[in-house]
């Protein structure tokens, strides 16, 4: 095994899930830490379903939601720990992580093959694995502290016949490299990676003819949309739409930008040198 790609066996199905945590224990505050102000030091408790949203999550993940309560609990103290989440993320990981991203598996296909770039953490892809055993992902992360960290939880949560860790930059990804064949997917998916057009160039190489990039954004959807539609059509993809995912679900719903890929746009070529009369190569 290697930090490039594992495989090994998902689960699904109820009482498929590996031991953990109750997905809808009661929450607790560090009285010491919310009376000074100090970041708490990682609890598993930090990661419990706040009631309230017990039934958004249980919409969501179904007969998974164990599993995803054993994904919360490791990023709210091995993820904490390793500087992946933020201190005070951790309590807040359900509303603003873990169901924000699985609102979007509703975008999704059936079986497809999705491509998370940027995954960080394993978010959006872990999540929409644990969500969706039906889906192929594999987790695209250029840096090893993160990868080591994505190949841990996938082996300690049982996901790795459906889950894949590919260390390594989107480019490489979808060109190949270091004797690695190039991959693709229906789905690219990213978070809070970079502005659109940037994320565009990235992604849009990753997904096959008619494939999709989706892109979970907020706020600031529409102006850039406004602002990179054009160099998203030179890169190949269709008009970008703003989709709301998980509307009378989770409030507020999670907003993504959707883009099509509809042509197959290669890398630019170089210009062709500039041929004087007699048909010699001009010199610089």
């Amino acid at each position: 095994m290697t930090h490039d790609d594992i495989t090994a066996d998902a689960v699904s199905g109820p009482g498929g899930t590996p031991p953990g945590p109750s997905a809808v224990r009661p929450a607790t505050v560090d009285a010491d830490a919310e009376s000074t102000g100090r970041d708490a030091a990682p609890s598993p408790a930090d990661a419990a379903l706040p009631p309230e949203l017990a039934p958004a999550a249980l919409t969501l993940f179904g007969d998974r939601l164990d599993l995803a309560a054993a994904y919360a609990e490791l990023l709210a103290t091995d993820g904490v720990v390793r500087g992946l989440i933020g201190p005070r993320e951790a309590p807040r990981i359900w509303d603003r992580h873990l169901l924000n991203c699985a609102a979007v598996a509703e975008r999704i296909p059936s079986g497809a093959t999705v491509l998370d770039v940027g995954s960080g953490a394993g978010l959006p892809g872990l999540v929409l694995a644990i969500a969706r055993p039906d889906l192929t992902v594999t987790l695209i992360e250029p840096l090893a502290r993160r990868t080591s960290f994505l190949i841990e939880v996938v082996e300690r949560l049982g996901l790795a016949k459906s889950v894949r860790v590919f260390r390594g930059r989107a480019d490489e990804a979808a060109s190949g490299s270091s004797g690695r064949e190039p991959i693709s997917g229906d789905v690219v998916t990213a978070r809070a990676v970079a502005p659109l057009d940037r994320l565009a160039g990235w992604s849009l190489p990753l997904a096959v003819r008619g494939g999709r990039l989706l892109a979970l954004k907020g706020s600031s959807a529409a102006a850039e949309i406004e602002e990179h539609a054009e160099v998203v059509a030179r890169l190949g993809g269709g008009e970008p739409a703003v989709q709301l995912c998980g509307v009378g679900v989770i409030d507020p719903p999670t907003t993504v930008v959707e883009i099509v890929r509809e042509r197959m746009v290669g890398p630019p070529r170089p210009a062709a040198k500039k041929r004087a009369r007699g048909g010699r190569s001009r010199r610089g």
